[in-house]
């Protein structure tokens, strides 16, 4: 039996837990941390359910390389051993091998399966090429075939089209009355602007996000995943590039990023924290941006932990949850550093570090 005892944001209350097998339950066992069969694993400071990384694609060494279960297999360990503990793959090169939900080692994976890329809107042969014709049907399987998701390349050239509207309804529709959801990668005015409208269930980027539609995506249960930490890196090379529509363009909606993270969390969007980047487990980092863009210190962290897993329909340190979670010696919410030093993870009921 392992006993738990530290303080949960955000409410910041002390709580106790015990857990058994699996399971984590609220409270301290019977016979209290003193009992035979007890070993206090945590006495103090805080506790999260898990980082969430919303964003991160497992299984490559950098875009354009093939799908590689090796480094898929490191990279998900290096997530679980910076605290994550639950990751959503919007988009991979291949389908997400069976043997993944199946290791007690790893985080739980949330799959979309393979990215999918109509002519001309993401790196050749690195997703899933379709036509717009075959668009509809590749969606459905690939939700089906994974966890529930699908991902679509809504954009890619900033001077050219984005998939229409009408398609892109189409295949929100069609995952939706199949029991699916839908994120779209978005970075042009025209792609985001179809993604709210088609009610896709996440943007990813979200770059150029027109304000005005923020309160249709909190209506609609829209989630906004701004992957700042990845832009903010290349922000001074692409200043530093020759003046081009696609820099220009990036730029713009780049200047518009942090305005438009803190206006979704006021008109009460779900703003969630994906990295998008390698190495994996850096999703600590990324928390801290939704912070710098003006987000409560709370709801920064909820974007990287107790709010991305309950989007994701995962509980958090509640009676009979899964037993994951993450202790910390410091206050997360205070200073975002503290992120970085887990003193305990404990998944599935296993302490693993």
């Amino acid at each position: 039996m392992l006993c738990i005892r530290g303080v949960v944001p955000p409410e910041r209350e002390e709580r106790s837990f015990s857990v058994e097998g699996e399971v984590l339950r609220e409270g301290e066992p019977p016979g209290g941390f003193a009992g035979r069969n007890a070993e206090t694993v945590v006495d103090g400071g805080w506790l999260l359910p898990g980082l969430v990384d919303v964003h991160t694609h497992p299984g490559a060494t950098e875009p354009g390389t093939p799908f590689d279960e090796k480094p898929l297999r490191e990279q998900l360990r290096a997530h679980r051993d910076a605290g994550v503990l639950a990751v959503r793959t919007p988009g991979t090169a291949a389908r997400m091998p069976a043997w993944v939900d199946a290791d007690p080692e790893l985080p739980r994976v949330t799959s979309a399966g393979r990215w999918l890329a109509t002519p001309g809107r993401f790196i050749p042969g690195f997703g899933r090429d379709v036509s717009e014709a075959d668009l509809v049907r590749a969606a459905l399987e690939e939700s089906a075939a994974s966890s529930g998701w699908c991902k679509v390349v809504g954009d890619w050239r900033a001077d050219e089209p984005a998939v229409p509207l009408a398609l892109l309804t189409e295949v929100v529709a069609a995952v939706h009355a199949a029991g699916g959801r839908v994120a779209v990668h978005c970075q042009t005015a025209e792609g985001t602007r179809n993604a709210v409208l088609a009610g896709a269930d996440s943007l990813e980027h979200g770059m150029h996000l027109d304000p005005a539609l923020l309160d249709r995506m909190a209506a609609q249960g829209t989630a906004f995943v701004p992957t700042l930490a990845v832009f903010a890196a290349g922000v001074d090379a692409m200043r530093a590039r020759e003046p081009s529509v696609r820099r220009d363009l990036w730029l713009a909606g780049w200047d518009t990023m942090f305005d438009n993270v803190r206006a979704a969390h006021e008109a009460g969007v779900t703003v969630l924290a994906g990295t998008d980047s390698f190495p994996c487990g850096t999703v600590a980092g990324e928390a801290s941006w939704p912070a710098r863009a003006g987000l409560p210190a709370e709801a920064a962290l909820g974007a990287a932990s107790w709010t991305a897993r309950s989007w994701l329909g995962l509980p958090g340190l509640v009676d009979g949850a899964p037993a994951d979670l993450v202790a910390y010696a410091g206050d997360p919410t205070a200073d975002p550093a503290v992120l970085d030093h887990p003193s305990r993870i404990v998944l599935r009921g296993r302490v693993v570090r």
